[in-house]
């Protein structure tokens, strides 16, 4: 198997087509995870099934994305980007119409699966192009942007699919993205630079093995933090299986003459404390999602729909800052613009628990855009300096990591924090839980997220000196 790479023209100002392709790739995966969150209750209903099984529509292309991610980066690595992620894109789209025809439960959940493989593909290799296309110097602006469209297609997903599923149905949701993923495809047909065959690496292999042990110990981890049932036997069991995976995976690339992932990038403090932080910064961004509704109902007294209008102000915030934070990173330097990022996110996490609940909406809000704008500069800067990190042949691999990386603090922060959360407020159901003990589990919360933000602000001083994007 010869190693084959996209030729891109490195170019301070990539083609505004060659943008709309990468930014099209990029908003398709975050709306179709988002939108089907609002169907859940449409679905249980339309198949007459329970909740618990239902909610396998979401974390089958979840479960997809997360366990696949690295392995289809680096494959994009060795076949090449472009016909890769026409792959991913043709994946994407057929299996957003098997899943508006699915005729049962199960034949969604499989398409779901099939939607998020090609999901996980349009994420991984859309980075790598978007570091393939630009300088380093300029990398920040298009990462930006990139950010930006991935929260407008969350900030989107919710409402669009309320609209969709009360005008047209449930399989509306999954149907509306046909001719949003043909324009994909043909824009990347079309602009995507072609694939050319580099003869030096022509002994690279696929590890086909590497990439199972990844996917076991991924999904073993994620399962055991969603679909445990709590912290059990069956968590215990999924958490015992994901370290034995996890191990020989280690054990397996320090060997291979051909690894999925090259354990040397590591010993770059600059990628792999970007990969760290970004895993820890995903924990704490997830906390606002799992606690805040909670909080806004229970202890504020807002309906769904005020709950609902103050939850969406995160996606706003993080889809208005995106390209100005992408402009900031070119303008003042990565790193600078990482750790204000990091400060800001601090100085939220800090403030939100504390503001006294007669403030109502807006002294929750104010916390919530000073944590989602710093996220949206953490965002822009950590990415352009973990791609500027990796070796061409290596960006397919590095993007799957740092996707990976998010998911699982996601996956993380959904787990660990609503445990704290429902811990400090010492109730089972938080639903019947006091304004008084509301309160105390947000502040025991955010005080382990900002501990989070600190350890992330360490780790990226420590990774400072040594990244390759000027500071």
């Amino acid at each position: 198997m010869s190693t084959a790479t996209s030729a891109v023209p490195v170019s301070a100002r990539p083609s505004p087509r060659l943008l709309a392709c990468l930014s099209l790739s990029m908003l398709l995966p975050s709306l179709g995870a988002s939108v089907a969150n609002v169907a859940l209750p449409t679905l249980a209903q339309a198949f007459d099934a329970r909740f618990q099984d239902v909610q396998w529509v979401v974390l089958a292309y979840l479960l997809a994305i997360t366990t696949l991610i690295v392995s289809v980066g680096r494959l994009g690595d060795l076949l090449g980007r472009r016909r890769l992620m026409l792959a991913g894109i043709g994946l994407f789209t057929v299996g957003s119409l098997a899943c508006g025809a699915a005729p049962g439960l199960g034949g969604l959940i499989a398409a779901r699966a099939v939607q998020g493989l090609g999901a996980a593909i349009m994420m991984a290799l859309t980075l790598a192009f978007a570091s393939d296309a630009v300088s380093k110097e300029k990398t920040g602006r298009v990462m930006g942007l990139l950010g930006t469209m991935s929260a407008v297609g969350t900030a989107l997903g919710p409402t669009l699919g309320g609209l969709l599923i009360g005008g047209w149905g449930w399989p509306s949701i999954f149907l509306i993205n046909l001719p949003l993923g043909v324009l994909a495809f043909a824009l990347a047909w079309r602009y995507l630079p072609r694939d050319e065959t580099r003869p030096a690496q022509a002994r690279a292999r696929f590890d086909v093995r590497g990439s199972a042990l990844l996917a076991c110990a991924v999904a073993a981890y994620a399962l055991a933090m969603t679909a445990g049932g709590g912290f059990g036997q069956t968590s215990a069991a999924l958490l015992a299986a994901a370290v034995l995976a996890g191990v020989a995976f280690v054990r397996g690339q320090a060997r291979s003459a051909s690894p999925l992932i090259r354990l040397a990038l590591f010993r770059q403090p600059a990628l792999g404390a970007g990969v760290a932080t970004n895993g820890l910064v995903s924990t704490v961004m997830m906390t606002t999602l799992v606690v805040g509704p909670f909080y806004l109902a229970g202890a504020l007294g807002l309906d769904a729909a005020r709950t609902g209008l103050v939850m969406s102000c995160g996606p706003v915030v993080a889809a208005l800052a995106g390209v100005p934070a992408g402009l900031a990173v070119d303008r003042y330097g990565a790193q600078r613009v990482m750790q204000a990022g990091l400060l800001a996110m601090t100085l939220g996490a800090a403030l939100l628990p504390w503001v006294p609940a007669s403030v109502g909406m807006a002294g929750y809000i104010a916390p919530l855009a000073i944590i989602t704008s710093g996220y949206a500069l953490f965002q822009a800067a950590n990415s352009s300096v973990v791609m500027a990190s990796a070796q061409p042949d290596q960006r397919g691999a590095v993007s799957g990591l740092l996707n990976l990386s998010r998911n699982l603090g996601f996956i993380t922060g959904a787990s660990l924090m609503g445990a704290v959360f429902a811990w400090a407020a010492g109730a089972d159901d938080m639903r019947m839980a006091s304004p008084a003990a509301l309160a105390a589990g947000m502040r025991w919360t955010y005080a382990l997220a900002v501990a989070l933000l600190l350890t992330a602000l360490a780790a990226a001083a420590r990774g400072r000196q040594h990244a390759r994007v000027p500071a």
